[in-house]
């Protein structure tokens, strides 16, 4: 028979979300979709191997509006992870660990990782004559 006295561990709903826990969070699920992501760019780059024909198939479903968005949350998961890990390499470091650092580098990795998104897509519709 378990003991009852024991605390319980709390659960979400006992917890205010914070911008801390989020970017945790955020963090897991983009390594995820970096992960599955990968897996497209290999595509791309072997129907470039395979020839013209293999690759106009690729980037027309690269250049749908699904490609688009898939491309284009690929492209936010991969600044978000990378300017989110760098502030979790700061903060292995030591540095920025009192609460207002911490919520601060929070909201600057969300952030800059739309900021950076923003100038990749920029920089790139510009080149391909989009924008």
């Amino acid at each position: 028979m378990a003991n009852r006295e024991r605390p319980l561990s709390p659960h979400l709903q006992v917890y205010r979300w914070q911008v801390q826990m989020v970017t945790s969070i955020l963090h897991r699920a983009t390594g995820v979709i970096l992960a599955v992501g990968s897996l497209l760019v290999v595509w791309g780059l072997v129907s470039l191997a395979a020839g013209p024909d293999r690759w106009a198939h690729f980037n027309s479903i690269a250049g749908s509006g699904f490609g688009f968005l898939v491309l284009f949350g690929w492209s936010w998961a991969l600044s978000y992870h990378l300017i989110n890990g760098i502030r979790h390499l700061v903060q292995d470091a030591g540095y920025a660990y009192k609460v207002d650092d911490f919520v601060r580098n929070s909201w600057f990795s969300v952030v800059g990782s739309l900021v950076v998104t923003a100038l990749i897509w920029l920089v790139a519709m510009t080149q391909r004559g989009a924008a």
